[in-house]
């Protein structure tokens, strides 16, 4: 009785010692999950706006291939500035850049809908090559509009692509599903992976468990 007593002890740690591991693995995955999700979107503050800056597809953009940005503009309490209220230019320069260089690009912002935001600045870009590059928008308020005028700098990493232009979405299409098509796409397997295997071990424990008991009755 005394064996089997110490034996079933012995799975019961076990089984403990298995349980907490898969569990802290559960936590590292979820951890390093929404990390990455997290850190899709660029943001920049100055003075009393905030700027989100996106590009699709998944703030990735290859070189030869059309992008498209847009900038989630947002006042003190979270109230969007639209387009339409907003003398806004975009001014894109690869780097480094000299001060006083003109810009390498300048495209024109036109209003688009992208996640919660309607009809904020948005623009098709065309980077001409792989590299860092800085993308200035600067903007004033329209007559009637009440923030402090704003220059943001965002920098972005262009890798090579292969000159196939791609069709980008029109203007005021809401570009909610194409952006969950393209996280889904690239979403990372072990993301999947991990926390099935993290349930089979964590059934496995319970099962050692309850075989110890039963060699102990």
């Amino acid at each position: 009785m005394s064996h089997r007593v110490n034996q079933s002890e012995v799975f019961t740690n076990q089984s403990r010692k298995y349980i907490k591991y898969v569990t802290a693995l559960s936590c590292l995955t979820l951890g390093l999950t929404n990390a990455e999700l997290a850190s899709a979107h660029k943001v920049e503050i100055a003075a009393d706006v905030g700027a989100t800056l996106h590009i699709q597809p998944n703030d990735n953009p290859r070189a030869g291939e059309t992008a498209q940005a847009w900038f989630a503009l947002t006042r003190k309490g979270g109230k969007t500035i639209p387009l339409a209220q907003c003398n806004c230019q975009l001014a894109i320069y690869a780097e480094p850049h000299s001060p006083g260089e003109p810009a390498l690009i300048e495209p024109s912002l036109k209003p688009v809908n992208a996640e919660r935001y309607q009809g904020i600045p948005g623009a098709d870009i065309t980077f001409p090559k792989p590299g860092i590059y800085q993308l200035q928008l600067t903007g004033k308020p329209k007559s009637g509009a009440n923030f402090q005028p704003f220059k943001f700098n965002f920098e972005v990493t262009v890798a090579a692509g292969v000159g196939v232009k791609k069709n980008p979405v029109s203007s005021q299409q809401t570009i909610d599903d194409v952006a969950i098509e393209k996280n889904l796409s690239s979403f990372p397997v072990w993301a999947i992976a991990i926390p099935t295997v993290t349930f089979l071990g964590i059934a496995f424990g319970v099962w050692q468990l309850q075989k110890g008991k039963g060699s102990a009755d």
